[in-house]
């Protein structure tokens, strides 16, 4: 839930760049949008770093480790969401009612989202249930069953976000303001485009797969490769979108330096938190 909500705004983001209106608006309020879209993409990689964590550091077995890190991200990941609704909202009314309101109704849906999401947990009166503490190097015996059932569903998390990002690039190549940008940008637009088509492709493929070939059944083999192909989707996925970040910022700011410079750090950001983190944490717990 948390991610289809965040890859809609997302999706909504990229594409307003390019939407005529999009020029008509305040170069502050540009720039909030842009700053907007970096906020989403930040949660995302939170959302999504759950599954890297499971298949890389767990190999897909249930550990106590692997709960608490899938919480506390979810936990982390509801404030820059907050943030980046905040600041659509501001955009967004701001146009009608004049940005002073626009302003307060921004700050409104954040405080209220802010309230919802953390305030009723502090003020309910029922203590949270506290688990017993098992060490972080224990790991639960988990069927096979299983393990597929939850590689499919951590497949399942990231195909919605790459199927809404896939729909808006094939929509900004038939839009009025894609004819304006340089050949260079078309050129890029068009290798993201593949990149996030491959990344479909890969996420689509166990099911396919597991319906063609093993007839529906269970097997070691199945979770070896549905479990390879959702790693090498999360490989590629960052390429495309970064290669989509890079090509907004250098419409709207028109600067090399800048677009460069955010979508290194947003790609530096993904790899490091869905790979980087994990292979760590993995040699880590290794030598523990």
């Amino acid at each position: 839930m948390l991610i289809l909500g965040a890859q809609v705004l997302l999706g909504l983001d990229f594409r307003s760049a390019f939407e005529p209106s999009f020029e008509r608006l305040p170069k502050s309020s540009q720039t909030i949008k842009l700053a907007s879209l970096v906020i989403l993409l930040l949660t995302i990689g939170l959302l999504m770093a759950p599954g890297s964590y499971h298949r890389i550091v767990r190999a897909g077995s249930d550990a106590p480790d692997v709960h608490d890190f899938a919480t506390t991200l979810m936990d982390v990941a509801l404030i820059p969401f907050a943030i980046a609704l905040s600041l659509d909202f501001y955009v967004a009314t701001g146009r009608i009612l004049g940005f002073a309101a626009g302003a307060g109704q921004g700050a409104a849906i954040g405080a209220i989202a802010i309230f919802f999401w953390y305030g009723l947990a502090f003020l309910s009166p029922e203590k949270r249930k506290t688990r017993t503490k098992t060490k972080a190097t224990t790991v639960n015996p988990t069927e096979l069953k299983d393990k597929i059932d939850q590689a499919l569903t951590e497949s399942r998390v990231v195909l919605p976000g790459v199927q809404a990002l896939l729909g808006f690039q094939f929509i900004t190549m038939f839009m009025d303001d894609f004819e304006k940008l340089s050949n260079g940008l078309k050129y890029l637009h068009m290798v993201s485009l593949g990149l996030m088509a491959l990344t479909m492709i890969l996420l689509m493929t166990p099911a396919a797969y597991h319906r063609l070939v093993e007839r529906g059944e269970d097997t070691q083999h199945f979770y070896g490769l549905v479990s390879g192909f959702l790693i090498a989707a999360m490989v590629i996925l960052p390429l495309g979108i970064c290669s989509e970040v890079f090509i907004v910022f250098q419409k709207v700011s028109n600067s090399y330096a800048v677009s460069i410079g955010t979508a290194a750090v947003l790609l530096l950001f993904f790899y490091g938190l869905w790979f980087g983190f994990t292979a760590y944490r993995r040699r880590q717990l290794a030598e523990t």
